[in-house]
């Protein structure tokens, strides 16, 4: 697994929205973003 480095863009991906339909990071490019991982959620 690659290192994280501070400072440096993350990598484009993709995740399913709260209604399962894709949502890419890149979708937000030049905006702030705040990433939420709930574990054990569903």
């Amino acid at each position: 697994m690659p290192r994280i480095v501070i400072n440096s863009p993350a990598p484009d991906f993709s995740l399913p929205d709260y209604t399962g339909n894709p949502v890419r990071l890149s979708d937000f490019r030049g905006r702030n973003v705040l990433l939420v991982f709930n574990r054990g959620f569903m």
